[in-house]
């Protein structure tokens, strides 16, 4: 308990009030284990100067340079004094500039020849780089007793660059961890020492030594490999731990029925299953049949009939006598895959005679309410959405109850108390990303037993990163489009630099419609005074407009002076109707319209009677038109990678190929078109979710947030240390196998008593 307690020391108590304050509210450092975890960014060497060639612009940076020339300015007829030095490192120059009494102190002590340290926002003036007011630190003092001091600190060692802020410069950090670096000691090792020893791995307390205070390059790369390996293996460790928990659950096991509701459903289709849909199914079903709870994550290109595999799934559970639930994120979501659900069981129930009518009341509009129902117990197809009339969702809550529906599509609705499950045995999660697990666990609670869990996401995830963000769940990959599928011909339109190519993109779309085929245009924003009101005060959409915001990327690089609000759907409607697109069929489509609005347009877009979909993300999921063939999206920069994919693979899903426009004004050498770029170029989504996650950092893989300043991984990388994390993964798979209480390992409990603080913990559980 002491060793740990030293770690959990509060930084206060050993920096002071003032300085503790700033490394808690600006870097989220509370505890004397918090800054020995800040580990250094980079390290300049002592006899080399840092590269000024590139500076990020706008950004905080720390510099190792030296004086080449400094001289004082004045102004305003001699009133005011400005201090200009001019910095060189031998490839490049940068320019600081400190004003009134300022002045004096960095005068004296920054002449020609000197080095040091110097902090500071890079801004342009005049065309070149500066520093206005750094703070600095000599490194060529000529005091004795400080050169002493200065050559015990950084003779012969790398000079850590830590992570800082405006309020903390980098050698303020240091000398705080100088401060707490006797702590390093009295760490607790989670590694076992047969696994230590077997990797030849240096000791915690020396790795926390090495990655502060290196002597040589030789000691940050131990330090690094060894730290690599605790956030892995500790947090592998974890899953594993929750993984086997699982196994000593009992579920009710759901076996094959022959000649039931998936037989007939298979012997209808109209097209042979893709040998990947045969492999992933074949894989879900051997879970469904043990009685243990299947955790399975199923994930796979757009297109790719994630969906027929989930209903093929839920016809098992039907058949076995148990209940389906799945969770869509948006009403929008949850109307279509019940909408695609139904086509895909029509001409089942068409042959079975199973179709029926439910009466018409004030919670169903005509076309809502095909049911899958008859004399089978179970086989009754279910909506149930906060939107519902009583009568309706009275019904609904009562076929549930009864068993008389064996699948519900829903939305948060389903979650509330009040709805019961007859024998729920299965829960199916499409786009995981948007629920919060408390969510996820609210639904998997009624059932009598765990039921068996499928999660979906139509973003392909790099393999690294569901072994470490859903290490706890098997994971199946949809990787093979369906025969049939037509290639998608993507390019960027630079709009502002070459406003041709816009009138351009909209003669495509003309060109399109006149052949007979039909085309999305997609637009950030809604548009409507509702939407505009809630942008001034700042209020939160509905959970539709909410979704739809979800996952967008804005260009760090933008020009704040060419800022404007993003392009709005009723806006681009309407100036396309009365010009480029005049004459064709123009409908809107957002997640603030009425339910009966959306489903008419769908139905409407989906039967060939409207020409151009003008829309917002309510269509990045779910909806299937063959027949559209072109996709417009307006300010795509303002898009994430992954999103971009998942809208773009909205065409090119019938015989004629897809064409995808993506429309910026973002300069060309800006990171938005870098994306942008990348996008146009490949279409596999593997390839684009490592690019998303490079942009858009790991963030806390075990908290809710998927981003911010904290993150459970500080050295290691899910996209850079695969082989890490395949091995940490083995080791930990071993270990929890053999001791799965970690009885006989109290360190390696100890740290995962640290990793897993109580929200973790309950995230983790629940997970």
């Amino acid at each position: 308990m002491e060793r740990v307690s030293a770690f959990d020391e509060p930084l206060k108590k050993l920096l002071g009030g003032p300085t503790a304050k700033v490394m808690a509210d600006h870097l989220d450092l509370h505890t004397v284990g918090d800054l020995l975890h800040h580990y250094p960014r980079r390290y300049e060497e002592r006899g080399r100067l840092t590269a000024l060639t590139d500076l990020p612009l706008d950004e905080h940076v720390t510099v190792v340079a030296q004086v080449a020339d400094a001289r004082v300015m004045t102004f305003n007829g001699g009133r005011g004094r400005r201090l200009e030095v001019t910095l060189t490192d031998g490839s490049g120059r940068l320019q600081l500039v400190f004003f009134g009494h300022g002045v004096h102190k960095p005068h004296k002590e920054l002449l020609p020849g000197r080095r040091a340290m110097f902090a500071g926002k890079v801004s342009v003036f005049n065309r070149k780089l500066q520093l206005a007011h750094p703070t600095y630190q000599l490194l060529d003092v000529r005091d004795e007793d400080e050169a002493t001091e200065a050559a015990d600190a950084f003779a012969g060692q790398l000079l850590p660059i830590y992570p800082a802020c405006k309020q903390l410069d980098s050698w303020r950090i240091a000398k705080a961890v100088d401060t707490v670096l006797p702590s390093a000691g009295q760490a607790v090792d989670p590694l076992p020492a047969s696994l230590r020893e077997g990797r030849g791995f240096v000791s915690l307390p020396e790795a926390l030594l090495k990655i502060h205070r290196p002597h040589t390059k030789a000691d940050v790369a131990a330090a690094r490999e060894r730290l690599k390996w605790d956030e892995a293996f500790v947090l592998q460790v974890a899953l594993a731990r929750r993984r086997h928990s699982d196994t000593e659950l009992p579920a009710t096991a759901r076996r094959p029925v022959p000649g039931g509701l998936l037989d007939a459903f298979d012997a209808g289709l109209p097209f042979t299953l893709t040998d990947g849909q045969r492999t992933v199914t074949d894989e879900i079903f051997r879970d469904l049949a043990t009685e243990h709870p299947m955790h399975r994550l199923l994930q796979g290109e757009v297109g790719s009939g994630k969906t027929l595999v989930a209903l093929r799934a839920m016809l098992r559970v039907v058949d076995a006598g148990g209940q389906t639930a799945l969770l869509a994120p948006t009403e929008v979501l949850a109307q279509q895959h019940h909408r695609s659900i139904t086509e895909m069981m029509g001409e089942l129930a068409e042959n079975w005679g199973l179709w029926r009518e439910a009466p018409l009341d004030e919670g169903r509009r005509p076309g809502d309410g095909r049911a899958l129902g008859g004399s089978h117990r179970g086989t009754k197809v279910v909506l149930l959405t906060g939107s519902m009339g009583t009568a309706a969702r009275r019904q609904a809550l009562l076929d549930l109850v009864t068993g008389e529906a064996g699948i519900v599509i829903g939305t948060h609705a389903l979650i509330e108390d009040k709805v019961k499950f007859h024998d729920l045995g299965l829960v199916v999660v499409d786009e995981q990303h948007r629920f919060g697990v408390e969510q996820r666990d609210a639904l998997r609670s009624k059932g009598k037993q765990q039921p068996h869990l499928l999660v979906m996401t139509a973003t392909p995830i790099p393999r690294t990163v569901a072994m470490t963000v859903f290490g706890d769940l098997e994971t199946s990959v949809l990787d093979q489009l369906p025969a049939g599928r037509s290639p998608i011909a993507s390019h960027v339109v630079p709009a502002k630099d070459k406003p041709h190519f816009l009138d351009r993109a909209w003669e495509r779309v003309r060109e399109e419609a006149e052949g007979g085929h039909q085309a999305y245009v997609v637009c950030p924003r809604i548009g409507d005074d509702t939407d505009e009101a809630a942008e001034k005060k700042g209020k939160k959409r509905d959970t539709d407009e909410a979704a739809e915001k979800k996952g967008k990327q804005r260009d760090d690089a933008a020009d704040d002076a060419e800022k404007r609000p993003p392009l709005a759907v009723l806006d681009i409607a309407a100036q396309l109707a009365r010009g480029p697109l005049a004459g064709l069929r123009v409908e809107v489509l957002h997640g603030r319209m009425p339910p009966d609005e959306k489903d008419d347009v769908m139905r409407r877009f989906a039967a060939g009677r409207v020409d151009v979909l003008v829309a917002t993300t309510v269509i990045e999921v779910g909806v299937n038109v063959p027949n559209a063939t072109a996709m417009v999206i307006m300010d795509a920069d303002r898009f994430g990678v992954s999103q971009l994919h998942q809208l773009r693979g909205r065409v090119g899903r019938g015989s004629a190929p897809g064409l995808c426009l993506l429309v910026s004004e973002a300069h060309e050498a800006s990171p938005a078109r870098a994306r942008l770029s990348a996008v146009a170029a490949t279409l596999d989504g593997f390839e684009l979710s490592r690019i998303d996650l490079e942009q858009r950092r790991e963030g806390d893989v075990l908290g809710q947030a998927q981003s911010g300043v904290r993150s459970s991984l500080r050295v290691l990388s899910v996209i850079d240390d695969e082989e890490v994390i395949a091995a940490a993964r083995e080791e930990a798979v071993r270990i929890v196998a053999d001791d799965p209480a970690l009885e006989r390992l109290p360190e390696l409990r100890t740290a995962l008593d640290a990793l897993l603080d109580k929200d973790r913990e309950e995230y983790l559980d629940k997970g």
